[in-house]
């Protein structure tokens, strides 16, 4: 291709890495979005006339955005989780799905393991109680949490980021790792991990900490009730970095007032960015922006997969982590 009116053309529906935008420029025509402005879906369906690639982070991508796009060829994801895009319809359009798995997997696990020990020991209660003014003196019970190390961690959804948190508590902190997942680990991976396999009211009965990691669908919305939360023990902890819809936070925000359960963490948020505002005035949560990728390397690493599937399918006919592959056969 030598001509500018010969490449495709790409949208970049996020602001990104100025130099993965110059990458990009070497093989596409690209119209950007420097500004991080929110779109509407009418203004991204405008800015997609004749657009054969868009890279996005969330955005929903659905039969009615897709209908009035006929040029779309690629919707490439810059996250591991792809709920925003409806594969039958985009597989009936002829549209490829990509995302990152993998290069988030460590980063996330870290993060999963943070959110658990601030949660379990009360770091940003206790953060906000000296921020306002409140500590005037010690006191043997101030602020008292429950131990990580040596406690039993219960896992929900043993994908590689499950596998990264179990290898962190067990090898690490010593946790005695029971996981529920849609099926069992090999022997192999179990003894890795140090876990074992237990079902779901089990693990919700026995676990100190309890770590949701489940891709989300129709099936695993509210994996995490009211009858689950009953459960599990009153000095337990819930930590959510799977997606929003994995559970009930109204429901989640009745027991942590009721101190039906001790506390939680939560990165994920139903109808985020927007948070249930009921969990905003429970002090015995721990609430962080859908942050557990959020490092320079792994970002720039997921932006950089999302690129390599964009020019990986529209320049050499070969996606990297393609959503839905049989799409590449009707090409």
């Amino acid at each position: 291709m030598t001509s500018t009116q010969a490449k495709p053309k790409v949208l970049v529906a996020r602001a990104i890495f100025p130099d993965h935008i110059a990458r990009l420029e070497e093989h596409f025509e690209v119209v950007s979005n420097p500004k991080d402005e929110s779109w509407t879906k009418a203004q991204l369906i405008e800015k997609l006339q004749g657009v054969q690639g868009v890279f996005v982070a969330g955005e929903r991508i659905d039969a009615e955005l897709l209908d009035a796009c006929p040029d779309l060829k690629i919707c490439a994801n810059m996250a591991v989780g792809y709920n925003n895009f409806d594969l039958d319809a985009m597989t009936a359009h002829g549209v490829l799905g990509t995302n990152t798995p993998d290069v988030l997997t460590e980063t996330t696990a870290d993060f999963g393991l943070a959110l658990l020990m601030a949660t379990a020991r009360r770091m940003s209660e206790s953060e906000h109680f000296l921020r306002a003014g409140q500590w005037q003196r010690w006191s043997y019970d101030m602020f008292s949490g429950s131990d990580v190390h040596g406690s039993t961690l219960g896992i929900i959804g043993m994908g590689r980021i499950g596998q990264g948190i179990a290898r962190r508590g067990a090898h690490g902190f010593g946790m005695d790792v029971i996981y529920h997942n849609r099926s069992r680990l090999d022997a192999a991976l179990e003894t890795d991990c140090k876990a074992r396999y237990v079902g779901k009211e089990e693990l919700l009965k026995t676990a100190d900490h309890v770590v949701l990691v489940v891709p989300y669908s129709p099936a695993s919305h509210h994996t995490i009730g009211a009858a689950e939360l009953a459960l599990m023990k009153p000095t337990a902890t819930l930590v959510n970095i799977a997606r929003g819809g994995i559970v009930d936070d109204a429901a989640l925000a009745v027991a942590l007032r009721e101190k039906r359960i001790a506390a939680a963490g939560l990165d994920v948020f139903e109808g985020e960015p927007k948070v249930h505002p009921d969990l905003l005035t429970v002090p015995n949560v721990v609430l962080t922006p859908h942050i557990a990728s959020a490092t320079v390397p792994t970002r720039r690493a997921m932006s950089k997969l999302t690129i390599d599937n964009l020019i990986g399918f529209l320049v050499h006919g070969k996606p990297v982590t393609p959503l839905n592959p049989s799409v590449l056969k009707q090409a």
